[in-house]
């Protein structure tokens, strides 16, 4: 999955596509460079940030997602915890609800995404981006991320969602200390149970710059690691900026991984080795 923000304040790459034709551009480079998913928003989820109006997040982001949907046959994702950013995006183009809170923040995000059918995924978030790092506690870390996954996965069936219109995403990052993101990667199969595939977002991220002590637009060689352990400990979908680098480390160690060339199959499960597109 690339990413594609359209903002001027995300922790990465704020303000280099905030232009609608960088962003398309952008956006195709992603495709050509070998994303299966681009998920696009227009709201920065950085620790310490404010939510922007409805009207404003609409305008950045609906001429990109219609561009390249005009442009592309990619699959689309749009980040978003608004009702009305969603339901326009999905107008325009976009295949997946991609919600940092879990269809939590907008009580019409769970009718929304039952009546259209639309793919979601639920991320685990203690708080809102706004103060989501300001001491973050756990009495146990993972079993209150699979409480949390199971509760919301629960919730969304209850409301018309297919179980298997459903992503899970733990959430690095998001309300998580520094060992806690490391906890949360090294033991990705404890979510096996809840029979869902799981996408994991940690490009750039803080937790890596600690490790390498370098800025965030130097922390490749530590995404790329982090992507690659993530696999092998049963991540499906991986969120990042560097599309063509960590394509190809994930080939190559998902072929290792696996004893075969890495392939993408079908949403449905599929066996001992499991592969989810949509």
């Amino acid at each position: 999955m690339g990413i594609l923000n359209v903002t001027p304040d995300s922790f990465s790459d704020g303000n280099l596509y905030f232009d609608r034709d960088k962003a398309v551009k952008h956006g195709l480079d992603l495709v050509k460079e070998g994303a299966d998913i681009l998920d696009v928003g227009g709201e920065s989820s950085r620790p310490g940030s404010d939510c922007i109006p409805v009207e404003e997040e609409l305008r950045r982001i609906l001429p990109v997602i219609s561009e390249l949907r005009e442009n592309s046959d990619i699959i689309l994702s749009v980040d978003t915890t608004k009702a009305e950013v969603a339901h326009r995006a999905l107008d325009a183009g976009a295949d997946i609800i991609n919600d940092i809170s879990s269809l939590q923040f907008d009580a019409e995000m769970l009718p929304l995404a039952a009546e259209r059918e639309a793919p979601v995924i639920l991320m685990h978030m203690k708080g809102n981006p706004k103060t989501m790092q300001e001491n973050p506690f756990y009495e146990n870390l993972l079993a209150d991320v699979n409480s949390f996954f199971q509760e919301r996965i629960d919730m969304a069936v209850s409301s018309g969602i297919k179980r298997e219109k459903i992503i899970l995403d733990p959430g690095i990052g998001f309300g998580k200390k520094f060992s806690d993101n490391l906890n949360l990667i090294r033991n990705l199969r404890i979510f096996e149970e809840l029979g869902r595939p799981l996408l994991v977002g940690l490009s750039r991220k803080s937790f890596i710059g600690k490790i390498v002590d370098q800025p965030t637009q130097d922390r490749l060689e530590g995404s790329l690691s982090a992507a690659v352990l993530s696999v092998s400990h049963g991540a499906h979908l991986i969120r990042v900026h560097d599309v063509a680098a960590t394509k190809k480390a994930i080939l190559v160690a998902d072929a290792i991984l696996n004893e075969k060339e890495w392939n993408n199959t079908s949403i449905s499960e599929t066996g001992e080795n499991q592969r989810y597109v949509f």
